[in-house]
């Protein structure tokens, strides 16, 4: 039996269905059926979750996810993904909340980056770039997650980071794909290339829908679609 799957959602709605879509497809492209695991899908509503933030009550959003996580725990899930990166930043609270096991975004990740996932250790980095949300790009969970695998992280400046964080909550999470928010953050990933940058990290689970490697020139690293195969695999061990 796999085990099945709880998705903390809603932070975007956009971000949810790539997760649910990843699973799925992906379950069936490597088996040719359509066995993939149960998913239990607790979607919060989003406000709170761009206004808590915004007025730096993180206290709020790790009560709120931790309330929403036991639902999933109660539902029967066997353990549980948070489907976004920035509320990662209070990751371990939440894990604290339920007696399941979290899969975190971030050792999935550090992981990929490093090459452990997929076995081509000759493709380490140790320089990356990344792009989210403010907070994802301000606050050092990501930073502080990535430098205990000895990778440095690199974010954008202030102007950029504004850039960024304002195409995320204007635009992606809204499902508006625009060719002139692709073209700036291509120019922002090479300015991070610039600076040493040997690929970048999609830090929001939006933005793989707005730009890929083929846009970048560079290697990109899909949060959404390798969160999603950890918990994938983690399910059918």
């Amino acid at each position: 039996m796999h085990k099945k799957i709880g998705i903390l959602g809603g932070m975007s709605p956009e971000s949810t269905v790539e997760y649910y879509q990843y699973l799925t497809r992906a379950y069936t492209e490597r088996f040719g059926d359509y066995g993939y695991p149960e998913i239990i899908i607790y979607s919060v509503s989003f406000q709170p979750y761009v206004d808590w933030p915004q007025q730096e009550r993180w206290d709020l959003v790790a009560r709120g996810l931790s309330e929403a996580a036991q639902k999933l725990e109660a539902a029967g899930a066997d353990f549980i993904i948070i489907a976004t990166n920035t509320m990662h930043l209070v990751f371990d609270q939440v894990q604290a909340s339920v007696s399941v096991p979290m899969l975190s975004l971030l050792d999935a990740v550090g992981e990929a980056i490093l090459g452990l996932r997929s076995g081509d250790l000759a493709q380490r980095m140790k320089t990356v770039g990344l792009l989210g949300t403010k907070f994802t790009m301000e606050k050092t969970f990501y930073q502080d997650a990535l430098a205990r695998r000895g990778i440095t992280v690199l974010v954008p400046d202030a102007d950029d980071r504004e850039y960024v964080n304002t195409v995320i909550y204007d635009e992606l999470v809204a499902g508006q794909i625009r060719d002139e928010s692709r073209a700036g953050f291509v120019t922002i990933i090479k300015k991070l290339a610039e600076r040493g940058a040997e690929g970048v990290i999609l830090g929001c689970t939006e933005i793989p829908l707005l730009v890929s490697e083929a846009d970048a020139g560079m290697p990109l690293f899909d949060t959404t679609a390798i969160h999603a195969e950890a918990a994938l695999n983690y399910a059918l061990r």
